[in-house]
Formats: C-alpha cells, structure tokens, sequence
C-alpha cells in the first residue's frame, strides 16, 4: 500500500528543488565572473629581424621590369623581420609570420627556407604555420626566381641574391625563435589619409553599384596594427598592414631602397631602438603589404611629363608620345622625398595605433595550407553554373606597364584585340597560343602564353600556395600575389562569412599580401574585363579570384570545425637545378699609382648641419662583399670622443642619412661614392667618414680593403 505524500512534504521538495537551482546559479555566476576577471595568460611571442640585402651593383632590380635599372649602390639596407607566437599550454602550436623588405615572395625562397627549418628544428616549422611576405619594394635587387618569365628580368638565378634572402629570413626567424618570452597582442585599426591614389579608377568603375555604394573610397585606406607587449610591459614589436605599393622611387632609381614602408619601419625603429645603429635593437617594426594591386603611392597622379596635362584616361595615353609619357609622381619635390612623405604617413599613423591599442588577441592558434593547381581549378558559382581557370598567360597590356612605370614600345593599357606584327614575332620567337588558351583567357588578348612554354624551365607556377593563420579572433590570409582593392575586399568579406557560418563570428580578417609565391595580380570579374595592366596579368584567368575564394573558405571551414588533417594534400611544386647568370664576370683595376680605397674627392674641413659631406674612393665592384653583407658595411660615419680619443661609429650604410653610390668606368676601374647628409641633431664635434670593400683582379682572389676621408668638423 503507498504512503500518500503529504502538503507539507510536497513544499519540502518544491523549496529544496528551488535552493538547488538558486545554488547553481549563484556558482554559475561566480565562475564566470572569477573567468571574466581572470588575467589573460597571454602567448609565447619572439620577434626578430636580420639583414637580407642583396648584391647592391648589377644585379637588375624586381618590380618594374625596366632592364636598365641595375644596382648602383644603396640609400637604405632591406630587413626581414619575423614573429612567432605559440600557445603557453602547447608550444607546438605556433605560428610564423615573416615580412620581408624585397619586391615579392618568390616560391624557391619559400621552398628552401621551410627545407632549411625542417633541418634545424625538425617538424616545428612548416608549410602551414609558416608564411613568408614581400614588402614589395620595386628597388631591390632581384635573381631568387626559378620561373623563366622572372629569369629572365633578373639575368638569370643570382645566387648571392638568393642566399641573402633565404638566409636573412631564417636568422630572423632564428632570432625570433630564441627570445620567445611571455606576453600579449593588441589590435588597433585605423584610417590613413592623404598616402594612396587608386591607379586604375577606371577598372574599379566596372564592379557593381550596389558593391562600390557600400565604401567610401576606391581604396583600402585601413590600417592595421598588432602590438606586442612583454609581460613586464615592454613593447616587444609593432607589425602593420597597410595597402599601398612602394613605388615612391620610381624607375630611373639604381639604388637599393625598401622605399616608404620601409622608411616608416626605420623611423619606428629609430624612435624605440635609441642608441642602436640601424637595423640592431631589441625593438622590431614591420610594415606587410596588403590588397595593394591597383594602389599607388603617387598622389599627384598622372600627368604627361612632356606637357604637364593631365593623362588620367581609360589607357593612360598621352597626346604627344603615347602611354610611355603617362607617370604619376608623389607629393615631394623628387622621388626621395616623396619616399620620406608617404613613409612618415605611414609611420605616425602606425605609431598612434600602436600607442592607443588596446583590444586583446585572445584564443588557439590554428593553421592551414594547401597546394592549388591553379591553372586548372573548377568554380562552383551556384548549383547549375560553374567556371575555370585557365593555364597561365600574359595579356598585351602587360607590357603597357603602369602610371608608376610604364612598359615599353608604347604598348597600351586597355589592350582587348591582339596585333598581327606582334603576334608574329611571338609565334616565331615562342609559341602560338592554343585556341582552349585564347578561349578560356577572353578577352584578354595574349602577349605571352606562359603556360605552354617550359624550355628552359617552366615560364610561370602552376602549383600555388594557399594558407589562412589564425591567432585567436584574428585570421591572417596569404595571398599569393597583387589583390586590387576590391578583389581584396570581396575575400576579406568571404572569409569572414565563412567563420560565422561555422560558428566563428567577429573575426577579424587579415590579408597580406606577395606571399609564398607570387602570381602577378588578381582582379575581380569585372576589373578584367576591362584588360587594364592589372587585369592583363591576371595570369590565370577571368575566374582567378573566384577560385582564391574557394579556396580560402575551405581553409577557413577546415579551421572553425577544427578539420585541419583532413584537407586534400598535393606534392609540393619542385626545386629546379638552374645555372642560368648573365651577370658579367668581375675584374677590378685601380689606376696608375692608386690603391684600393685610395681618396679622390675628399671631405672640405668644416661643415654645418644640414649640409652634405660627400667624399669619393678608388673603388672596387661591391658585389664581391656580396658573400658578406650581413656583417659588414660601405661606409661609416664616425665621431671622435673627446674623452678616450677613439672612434665611435654613428652610422653605417643603413642609416637613411647616408648614401653608397658606386659608379663603374671603362676597363674594370671603378669609383665608390660615400654621402652624409649631416642631421639637424647632429652634435657638433670631429668627424670622419671611411669606405670599405672588397677587390678582385685578374688572376687574383678576393682582398678587403678600407679607406678613409680627412677629419672634419661639424657645428650648427
């Protein structure tokens, strides 16, 4: 027989019932509180920075593809600069960014240092967490290619060229890795103003109404800033993205320069690093590229440099001398200045934000790599259309160049039929392009048809990289190339759906820019249609930048659903046996009664600051220091302490205030030319400036050698 349950028992376990849920609540409550006030345990964090200067005298330039323009000298030296960050719990799980100061990433570069980092530290650096950038400076030496159509435009594989890139990614990188410590990152955004034009506006005019109503500028003009902070509270480093090509030198210039990014890296630096020659110091500041494509830091815009009119036309034409008279130049009154203008831009903007950050990055560390045959990739646009992309090929309005360099033999921007004399000469130089290349290229007409050449070597890539990192609420996305404005915004905004579509939302979407391997430029659809210089090195088609964003959702899917292991892995690309130099042999020979070093223009005995002291030397070809630059100097200026009557070393070759200018004459003589431009702080005092180099004479080995100015006084 049961026990009826009576009224008062009934109240019991109604009010226990109730003290119970109140009790869960209360410590639900106070767990979240106590983890809401609970101090962020941080990251591991080690920044570093290495010289990565390359052969400074004729090796050609990369970036505008101008064969006159080989290394004369330098006006700065070309860093690559490097953080890591690791998980406290698992420092297996890291990430490696690099952001070097060279035209691009070259896919050899990034074959042989992840090569080099397996051998060193076994399988803690890889493909997927490490990603490796170009700043894109069009005033650096190139020759680290394995293409032909890059061979070709750096006379061949520089192997110097290579090593010092190669090398110097991986002592920063090594650098990084040895000071890792506990800390913590800050993000901050922000917008720079009067820095950046958009060079191809008419382009940008093709994308739909309804996408361009939704900015307010043709441009990226967003700036953004991670800050890295030690647990005592040193600032460890500040890297930054920003959208704007580095093409304030333009391409008369011949000496090595990391240009505006770089000069903002250099005041950033300068400013933390107090005491430091250029280039040392704890402190590190990296300025990455961006979605830069059609970004110019030109401000002034185009203008016909025989008339003055302005040439801001559909091809960039000129009534007078065509397309080749069309340049756009900077705010300043020459190139340097317009360098240092856009640079101290960039820097005061970085600097604000990096002074005001103030959200923190908190979360796992995840990466993703794949390879991409990226000449033959099928886009799924909805259930019943799809595209593809074609094998690569150059357009005619490749060689038309830009309004930051223009091509040659007047060819035009805006090219969308092919011409009979030139195609000739390509189909009896090279090859006739397949009529599945032409049809799948339309409507660009083809110049080159890089994809069905391959002797010597393969002309263009066809196995590319694609890599999303996420520290955190922050992605950061390495695109393999130049992505103009809006094909940056339109992954920017695919990514970001795709992490909120698999449960990730408020994800702040980074994109970098030259990475890993470059792939010329990206456009939207309808950028290229117009076959502008942009579009026509879209090198894989109308529907490149569709498959990008495929791709990218699938990395960025792999990483919210924590799927990593099961995306498709390919063969890496292969590393090709090139010996491939036309750089000319080096001789050396000083004249009659000379030695190596010797003064042929020495320093006057006084000068005020402001002025230039400007000493020349018997010299000797500087790509025999090639083997040594990251050790060693052109030049030093250097002042007499008073006190113990020795030598004190203020600034070297790095340094923006100096300049080497090397000047070959006929018969192996040569004369090196050391600048100062003395700074308004500089304290008055006794000084000298002296030269170093390397020689090689017929039949000889190489042999150091120094020189050295007469002393001078400095006073304001």
């Amino acid at each position: 027989m049961k026990t009826p349950i009576t009224t008062a028992w009934r109240v019991a376990i109604v009010l226990a019932v109730f003290l119970m849920l109140v009790t869960a609540i209360v410590v639900t409550l106070f767990v979240l509180h106590f983890q809401s006030n609970k101090k962020n345990d941080g990251y591991l964090i080690g920044v570093g920075r290495a010289d990565c200067t390359g052969p400074v005298s004729e090796v050609p330039f990369m970036g505008y593809g101008n064969p006159d323009q080989n290394g004369a000298g330098l006006i700065s030296r070309q860093y690559c600069r490097t953080f890591i960050v690791a998980e406290p719990e698992d420092w297996k799980k890291r990430m490696v960014y690099v952001t070097a100061e060279i035209g691009m990433m070259s896919q050899r570069v990034r074959l042989e240092v992840v090569k080099q980092l397996k051998h060193r530290y076994g399988d803690l650096y890889r493909h997927d967490n490490v990603i490796l950038s170009g700043t894109h400076t069009h005033s650096g030496p190139g020759g680290y290619f394995q293409y032909t159509i890059f061979l070709i435009t750096g006379k061949g594989l520089i192997q110097p060229s290579l090593n010092a890139i190669v090398n110097g990614i991986l002592e920063s990188i090594d650098m990084a890795h040895q000071n890792m410590r506990k800390g913590r990152i800050f993000i901050n955004k922000g917008l720079v103003d009067h820095t950046q034009i958009n060079r191809s506006p008419f382009s940008y005019l093709r994308n739909p109404e309804s996408e361009k109503a939704r900015y307010a500028s043709n441009t990226d003009k967003e700036m953004v800033v991670l800050k890295m902070v030690a647990e005592n509270g040193e600032d460890m480093g500040l890297f930054s993205w920003f959208a704007i090509h580095p093409v304030s030198m333009n391409k008369s210039n011949c000496l090595v320069s990391s240009d505006n990014v770089g000069y903002a890296a250099y005041l950033l630096e300068q400013e933390k690093n107090e005491g430091y020659l250029t280039g040392k110091g704890p402190y590190v500041a990296a300025l990455g590229s961006s979605n830069l494509g059609d970004v110019s830091a030109n401000t002034n815009g185009p203008h016909c440099i025989n008339t003055g009119e302005s040439c801001e036309n559909f091809n960039n034409y000129c009534p007078e001398g065509g397309s080749q008279m069309c340049i756009a130049t900077g705010p300043g009154k020459d190139m340097l200045e317009s360098t240092q203008i856009i640079g101290r831009n960039i820097y005061l903007k970085a600097k604000e934000l990096s002074t005001k950050a103030s959200e923190e990055i908190n979360g796992p560390i995840r990466t993703a790599h794949q390879w991409v045959n990226m000449a033959n990739v099928t886009v799924q646009f909805n259930a019943t259309h799809s595209g593809r992309t074609c094998i690569p090929a150059l357009g005619y309005s490749f060689a038309a160049g830009t309004i930051d360099g223009p091509g040659v033999m007047n060819f035009t921007q805006g090219t969308t039929e092919g011409d009979p004399f030139w195609d000739a000469v390509r189909n009896g130089l090279l090859a006739e392009p397949s009529n599945e290349t032409q049809e799948c290229h339309r409507p660009k007409p083809i110049l080159l048809p890089t994809g069905e050449l391959s002797k010597p070597y393969p002309w263009h890539p066809h196995e590319i990289d694609v890599q999303i990192g996420t520290i955190g609420s922050m992605a950061i996305v390495a695109l393999p190339g130049e992505f103009t404005t809006m094909a940056g915004r339109r992954v920017r905004e695919a990514i970001k759906s795709e992490f909120e579509t698999q449960g990730k939302p408020g994800m702040n979407i980074l994109l970098s820019g030259l990475c890993n391997v470059y792939t010329h430029y990206i456009t939207t659809y309808e950028e290229y249609q117009a076959q502008r210089y942009e579009g026509a090195s879209t090198i894989f088609g109308p529907h490149t930048l569709s498959a990008y964003i495929q791709s990218f959702r699938g990395l960025a899917k792999a990483i919210a659903k924590d799927t990593i292991q099961d995306l498709p892995q390919y063969p890496e690309p292969a590393v090709f046996n090139i010996s491939l130099n036309f750089l000319p042999p080096i001789v050396d020979t000083r004249p009659i009664g000379r030695k190596f070093g010797d003064v042929l223009q020495d320093a006057q005995s006084k000068y005020r600051v402001g002025e230039v002291v400007d000493v020349h030397f018997v010299g000797a070809n500087p790509r025999n220091s090639a083997g040594n630059m990251n050790n060693f100097t052109f030049l030093t200026v250097e002042r007499l302490d008073n006190i113990s009557r020795s030598w004190q070393v203020l600034y070297d070759d790095a340094s923006w205030d100096t300049r080497f200018i090397w000047q070959k004459h006929n018969w192996g003589v040569s004369t090196s030319k050391t600048e100062w431009h003395i700074p308004n702080h500089t304290e008055p005092g006794t000084y000298r400036i002296q030269y170093f180099g390397h020689s090689k004479e017929l039949l000889s080995s190489v042999h150091a050698f120094n020189g050295s100015s007469s002393v001078f006084e400095v006073s304001h």
